[in-house]
């Protein structure tokens, strides 16, 4: 018998409703379905992170690996094609995988090795960046979501959502956040791209010194990929020093990037917005830094 994380069990609940609730309940016999099916054996207690349950195993031929269960949606659909594009070149290797549940077998990384506890901020920064600038020079494999698609359906949701932030400031940044993305929206690119790239999502290994894992893959411009590094270990004087270097290291156009990073905020606002929560201030202070023009930078 597998003990579900209660905590994994109040996130399905807060974020998937009745849909969590059936994942949860039949999670145990899910889980004891596919060690059976894969021929695995359980080799210590199960990790969690908002939406899946990994379990650690050890397969028939003596190699070690991960369970991955999770609630099958429009982001945890597109993983195992993001993997399968990538094979193990600057991401975790897929080694199985179940269509209809969208079950995994992965490679097992060392989980005692994450980026967060790299002591320097900088060096974490540099090395996201340099993941990136991995990852994204793969072409966009067919039936990805498509970052144009995002963009003009946000496009679309701002007038709705605009009179409902009261603060008349953060208002206005919203507004020129949409205004941004609406100069790049006809343009979207079409790298393929993790979209959740924060130092807890990348891990070491025996094979390499860092790897990325749970993409939430999307289809579009590298631009998008750089705002979890600029949230993480959140300090705003370090802001446009994190975004240069970024930008530097992926050889992108800084007013590109500056657009589609100012959409990711667009993109937290409208969801907070949806869900009746204030907006994040230190999330409008990563846009208000960005959006002022400098010198032979942005």
């Amino acid at each position: 018998m597998i003990d579900i994380p209660r905590e994994l069990a109040a996130s399905q609940e807060k974020f998937n409703g009745e849909a969590g609730r059936a994942f949860i309940a039949g999670l145990p016999d899910l889980t004891a379905g596919f060690l059976d099916r894969w021929e695995l054996a359980p080799d210590g207690p199960p990790m969690h992170g908002v939406s899946a349950l990994v379990l650690p195993v050890i397969r028939r031929d003596g190699t070690t690996a991960v369970l991955k269960l999770q609630l099958l949606d429009e982001e945890s659909e597109g993983e195992p094609v993001a993997l399968r594009a990538w094979d193990g070149d600057g991401a975790v290797r897929l080694l199985d995988h179940d269509e209809p549940t969208g079950t995994m077998l992965l490679e097992r990384l060392d989980e005692t090795r994450m980026l967060s506890l790299v002591a320097d901020p900088h060096q974490a920064v540099v090395t996201i960046a340099e993941l990136l600038a991995h990852l994204t020079s793969f072409p966009a494999p067919p039936g990805l979501r498509r970052l144009g698609d995002i963009a003009r359906a946000m496009l679309d949701q701002t007038p709705w959502a605009l009179p409902r932030i009261p603060d008349p400031e953060a208002r206005a940044l919203i507004a020129d956040c949409a205004a941004a993305v609406r100069e790049v929206v006809d343009e979207p690119g079409d790298r393929l791209l993790h979209w959740d790239l924060h130092d807890e999502n990348v891990l070491s290994s025996d094979r390499a010194p860092w790897l990325a894992i749970d993409p939430k893959p999307l289809a579009g411009d590298p631009g998008f990929e750089l705002w979890p590094a600029l949230d993480n270990r959140y300090d705003p004087d370090d802001i446009l020093w994190r975004f240069d270097a970024m930008t530097d290291i992926l050889a992108l156009d800084r007013s590109r990037a500056r657009a589609w990073t100012l959409g990711r905020l667009l993109q937290n606002a409208l969801w907070d917005i949806e869900d009746g929560r204030p907006l994040d201030d230190d999330q409008l202070e990563i846009a208000r830094r960005l959006r002022k023009p400098r010198s032979g930078k942005i």
